[in-house]
């Protein structure tokens, strides 16, 4: 499957017609800067917590090719397949015209999942389609059967229960098509709340229209033709040297989405092909099992983006993330396949996580096959009890609520240059979730948060560490509240590389009012009352490289800071200390621990 039009010729134009170095880097930026608009549009506008706290949202601009050609900061899962939704549109609706916008969330169409709502607003320069803006935002319900936007049990879509809108006109002349924004507030269990948040998905991507008729008005409609054929091949080279840094041949990755109820584990396969001479990558994921039949299926788009940012994670990070690179990339994929093209009414509810992490872990680890000091370890992923889908009765307001809280923190990986992310938060995102504000949440919604704190020695031990595991604790305040989550790596935790160990993997329980603990299933729904509780660890992420090899002086860090105990640094990373934490006299014993790292290193055999 290839993920951009192929390269052009004009970018073989003679270098005296080749614009200037300055004027493109320019323009490059402007439009960035529209898209940080549209982002900041939508941050600021949105009404629930999930788009205007954790920010579970994406805007992109398209060309009229269907060419992915900015998304600034942009989550991956969400803008590496925004060209699919674009085409869709220029599809179903041969005769759209300015003034024009489309709802799409549909993953048969080259969306990611139903809870992902997209808004498309075509962009003219008189009668030429140019541009397409996009605003993709999670929503905190889109009209499951459950109160929830996941729904990892559903055998289909009819059982999943989401309203569908496969890339359906919402806007004609700028105002709205009311039939289409009746069937949501019928349907959408806080219509208010929703209403608020396409409002605000809408003000965004016609925020990008705006701007970019300015951008237009402002160079010329050649020149700005000739920028996008020239930032696409400029893209291709930065991409094709960025592979050919890496040896060619094929790496494998294997890895597992862990049970769940009666689902055994998803065993995942990826092969990589470098061609380093040629700059080019392929990789294959045919050679996995058919769709399921459950919610963690995977959509074409998600299926594409999430092996793709597995290799930009461990290429060159300056290298642009636009359909110019992505000539250098080929993915293929099957029909009916849980990491492939799925096919209708298969479930893909929770197709931009879980497996989908999994994908992204597997992927960038699998590169440790091509040489030491390449790929990056396995972060923590998982949609667990920090992540989870609340809902109930507000009794301050007598309305309903629900919310999907990122309140959680998997821990990021490690990489061959340094520690892994504290806030890391899910692989899929690449670290630019925010997480949410105790505080504010508890103001937003009716939850007493009880603790929240990193655990130590939950992130993988290596040369470079990977980042620690959060716990949660939190429940209703008065009335009850139904808790919806999807964990993972209960069984098979974020792995590291080159002799990096594991992180620690997750875990759920509930708590009684009498404090006695019970402990949950990875994936579930648990109805509390006031006085009960529901505690939750995420996972740690994994370790790079040998723990023995380790900084000292990054072991005292980090057992000051707690993340490592005295125990763990003297027995995997073998550190001894003299002096105590408490009056800040800790300090390496260097002699010491020359002496255990021998003896440690001699007990491997």
């Amino acid at each position: 499957m290839s993920l951009a039009s192929p390269s052009s010729t004009a970018g073989a134009s003679a270098e005296a017609q080749r614009l200037d170095p300055a004027l493109l880097a320019v323009v490059a930026n402007r439009l960035d800067a529209i898209v940080r608009e549209m982002t900041s549009t939508l941050l600021r506008a949105g009404r629930s917590a999930v788009i205007n706290v954790a920010r579970d949202f994406s805007c992109s601009i398209v060309t009229a090719d269907d060419d992915l050609l900015s998304s600034a900061e942009g989550l991956p899962v969400h803008v590496f397949g925004s060209h699919l939704q674009t085409a869709a549109m220029r599809e179903l609706h041969p005769d759209f015209r300015e003034g024009d916008a489309f709802l799409d969330n549909d993953p048969y169409v080259g969306n990611t999942h139903h809870a992902d709502h997209t808004i498309l607003v075509p962009v003219f320069a008189g009668d030429l389609h140019m541009f397409t803006a996009v605003a993709k935002a999670h929503q905190a319900d889109a009209g499951n059967g459950l109160p929830t936007t996941y729904t990892p049990f559903a055998v289909d879509i009819y059982e999943e229960g989401a309203l569908s809108f496969p890339c359906v006109q919402v806007q004609r002349d700028h105002a709205d098509i009311d039939d289409v924004i009746r069937m949501c507030r019928r349907r959408i269990r806080v219509p208010d709340q929703w209403y608020g948040d396409y409002l605000a998905t809408l003000g965004a991507a016609r925020t990008g229209e705006r701007r970019l008729h300015e951008l237009v008005d402002k160079y010329g409609v050649e020149l700005i033709q000739q920028f996008v054929v020239e930032w696409f091949d400029y893209s291709e080279r930065r991409m094709s040297h960025a592979i050919s840094e890496l040896p060619s041949g094929t790496v494998v990755g294997r890895g597992q989405h862990d049970s769940f109820g009666p689902f055994p584990p998803i065993p995942i396969k990826i092969e990589a092909t470098v061609d380093s001479e040629a700059g080019t990558v392929e990789i294959d994921l045919r050679d996995n099992v058919d769709c399921v039949p459950a919610g963690l299926n995977l959509s074409r788009a998600t299926a594409v983006n999430n092996v793709v940012t597995g290799l930009f994670n461990v290429l060159d990070p300056d290298v642009p993330h636009n359909a110019g690179s992505f000539r250098r990339i080929t993915v293929h994929l099957r029909e009916n396949c849980v990491v492939g093209i799925p096919t209708h009414p298969t479930c893909c509810s929770m197709a931009t996580t879980n497996v989908a992490d999994r994908v992204v872990n597997i992927t960038q680890s699998a590169f440790e096959g091509a040489g030491d000091g390449l790929g990056v370890a396995q972060g923590g992923s998982g949609m667990g009890i920090g992540y989870a889908v609340i809902s109930g009765q507000d009794w301050r307001t007598g309305g309903p609520y629900v919310n999907q809280m990122f309140m959680g923190n998997n821990g990021g990986p490690a990489t061959a240059h340094c520690d892994g992310w504290l806030t890391w938060t899910l692989p899929v995102a690449a670290g630019l979730l925010y997480r949410d504000s105790v505080e504010i949440d508890e103001q937003k919604y009716p939850i007493s948060v009880q603790s929240l704190r990193l655990q130590s020695d939950s992130g993988g031990a290596g040369r470079f560490r990977g980042a620690p595991r959060a716990e949660l604790v939190y429940g209703p305040k008065k009335l009850p509240m139904s808790v919806i989550y999807s964990g993972d790596g209960h069984e098979t935790p974020p792995q590291g590389i080159h002799g990096g160990l594991p992180g620690r993997g997750s875990s759920a329980m509930k708590i009684e009012k009498d404090g006695t603990r019970v402990q949950l299933d990875s994936v579930g729904l648990v109805a509390l009352e006031a006085g009960e509780f529901v505690l939750g660890t995420d996972c740690g992420g994994g370790g790079f490289g040998d723990p023995l090899e380790r900084e000292v002086e990054r072991v005292l860090h980090d057992v000051l800071e707690r993340w490592v105990s005295i125990e763990q640094a003297r027995d995997v990373y073998g550190v001894a200390f003299t002096g105590a934490a408490e009056d800040e006299t800790l300090a390496v014993d260097v002699e010491a621990t020359a002496a255990r790292r021998r003896e440690l290193a001699g007990s491997r055999g």
